[in-house]
């Protein structure tokens, strides 16, 4: 599964490292560092991370077929 996270919209408040932290980690106080190809047994706990992002900053991939499917939009690289 593809994810995408908007790290302009990112603030850190790490609740998809807790919910997800196979996926997603924080490094240090303000830098997500994240698996944009997460396996797809993760997809329960990347949807829970998606739904709990409080600014709405990541998505699923619109080609990914999951029912949490995003945008299309492309972030380059990972912080």
């Amino acid at each position: 599964m593809r994810l995408v996270v908007d790290l302009n919209r990112c603030q850190g408040y790490a609740q998809c490292a807790f919910l997800a932290p196979d996926v997603f980690a924080m490094h240090g106080d303000e830098a997500l560092l994240y698996n944009p190809e997460a396996e797809e047994e993760r997809r329960d706990d990347v949807a829970r991370a998606v739904a709990a992002c409080p600014v709405q900053a990541i998505t699923v991939d619109a080609g990914d077929r999951g029912e949490n499917a995003g945008t299309d939009r492309e972030v380059t690289g990972e912080r």
